[in-house]
């Protein structure tokens, strides 16, 4: 193998394995012993008969076109280390066959609804826990367990309304979920917008390939919404809930009320009266029926939760719990995916569903368990430990790549407070082509699906993709450095899935 990454510098250069380099991961695009995975013919084709200026002139369209729109996200450093930033974007898109597709939307839909049905039981009767299937301490215990939805309806028993499960490709080519996102998950605004700029930087290889649309996904979100509101309002009015413009995705809370053409507010833009909600316009009050909330439960209303918040509205959850609004996702959802939680869900879906899950959980360890506990601090320079309760890439420790020192200090806090870390091997991420200073080179992703759940669930035909952008680095989320990209998800008679699909005049 080659030991020169492709410069695209020279005006046009064939892409192949020996100049692309791919490591030992399993890689997107160029199967073991150099072959192009056959859904990757056509972009493969079109990329390498780009030069270097046209590449670069095309990725800096999609960044300027990005930043005019003010796709942008928050990262908060402290101080003046807080800056505003557009999240860093790949302009090649990832690739997913339909068969590929298919296992994973069937499991992402069993995985959701036996997670939606554990939340029924455990505000209700709390049948699992007393079969013992999953301790009872822990879920009781969990910070993100709520007392006061206990007992509360839920319509259609659909606690998480919007989700985005984490899937990672393993080496051995097949999918797992590393975590699920069921509290208030973001980046659908990404996929999204990665998709508009993908069809414009692309535009041939695009039609020719057979993508499935993601385009409706804001009027299946609004569906979703008015599917959860009372059945004697014929036609309810769904909000968007923000905490404000100094959040890190109020880019998207913005972008989606948009598209659904329905208000986005603020607490201070709601007011209770009677258990009733209503919002302030500029002729009046109006009643409100559904609100996506995209503020976390703590700040949902100052009377339950935080006394100090100023987010929410107070009163809120009292109208939520006299079944005069209806709130998605549901407060105290955040219990499911819990990332001791998570451990048990393969045993959770065969308890609601008597079924084995389609989609494998990761390898975890619980540091909560003495005999655990012992074997993570005996190998924490194998493997990724994890705050329960951080997200966001905080809170974590990738052993492989730590320093000793960053490692003793984790094993001082693991020993301190072991109920609040789990562990994981380090799992080489897939590896898919990215345009990285000039050059085109494998970097690690992962992939977030979002699934609809009311009435009925749906799975998106797409995902957000997101990028390690550093070399070696598996940590992809974009306040830690991360990037994203599209993902084509290929109809089963797409050209993509056998022919070169260059049947299309347009580059």
């Amino acid at each position: 193998m080659a030991a020169k990454i492709q410069d695209l510098d020279a005006p046009t250069l064939p892409l192949t394995e020996a100049a692309y380099l791919p490591g030992v991961a399993y890689d997107e695009m160029f199967a073991p012993g150099g072959a192009v995975r056959s859904h990757y013919d056509p972009l493969h084709a079109r990329m390498s008969t780009l030069g270097g200026a046209e590449l670069a002139g095309r990725q800096q369209t999609l960044e300027r076109s990005f930043l005019l729109q003010g796709i942008t996200f928050t990262v908060y450093g402290g101080g003046e280390n807080t800056t505003e930033r557009i999240i860093p974007t790949d302009l090649f898109p990832r690739i997913i066959p339909a068969q590929e597709w298919a296992k994973i939307e069937a499991g992402l839909t069993q995985r959701l609804l036996a997670l939606n049905l554990f939340l029924a039981d455990i505000y209700g009767d709390q049948q699992i826990l007393m079969d013992g299937v999953v301790p009872r301490e822990l879920v009781l215990g969990a910070p993100s367990y709520r007392r006061e939805m206990q007992h509360i309806y839920v319509p259609h028993k659909s606690y998480a309304n919007v989700c985005g499960s984490d899937l990672i490709r393993c080496q051995d080519g097949q999918f797992a979920v590393l975590e699920d996102n069921l509290r208030v998950p973001s980046g659908v605004s990404y996929m999204l917008a990665n998709r508009d700029a993908a069809k414009r930087t692309f535009p041939g290889t695009y039609r020719a390939a057979g993508v499935r649309p993601v385009e409706r996904y804001p009027d299946l979100l609004l569906a979703t919404l008015k599917s959860m509101s009372p059945e004697w309002r014929p036609n309810p009015q769904v909000v968007v809930l923000t905490p404000g413009v100094y959040n890190s995705a109020y880019y998207e809370h913005a972008y989606l009320a948009r598209l659904m053409g329905v208000p986005l507010v603020e607490g201070r833009d709601l007011v209770v009266h009677d258990n009733m909600v209503y919002m302030r316009t500029t002729t009046g009050i109006r009643r409100v029926d559904v609100i996506y909330r995209r503020v976390d439960d703590d700040f949902i209303d100052p009377l339950t939760f935080r006394r100090n918040s100023s987010l929410g509205a107070a009163g809120l959850f009292n109208a939520y719990r006299a079944g005069n609004v209806v709130i998605c996702n549901a407060p105290g959802t955040g219990v499911a995916d819990d990332k001791a939680v998570y451990a048990y869900v393969p045993a959770i879906i065969r308890y609601y569903l008597g079924e084995d899950a389609i989609l494998p959980n990761i390898e975890t360890f619980l540091c909560r368990e003495a005999s655990q506990l012992g074997y993570v601090l005996a190998n924490l320079d194998k493997l990724v430990v994890k705050a329960v309760g951080a997200s966001g890439g905080y809170g974590m420790l990738v052993g492989p790549h730590a320093t000793q020192k960053e490692r003793d200090d984790f094993a001082i806090a693991i020993k301190a407070d072991p109920e609040n870390y789990i562990a994981q091997p380090t799992i080489q991420l897939s590896t898919a082509p990215c345009l990285v200073d000039g050059r085109i080179e494998p970097r690690h992703v992962d992939l977030r699906p979002f699934i609809l759940s009311g009435e009925k669930t749906i799975v998106t035909p797409g995902a957000l993709t997101r990028v390690a952008l550093k070399r070696g680095s598996l940590v992809v989320n974009s306040s830690q450095g991360g990037g994203s990209k599209d993902t084509w998800v290929l109809t089963d008679d797409g050209p993509a899935n056998g022919s070169n699909g260059n049947g299309s005049t347009r580059p």
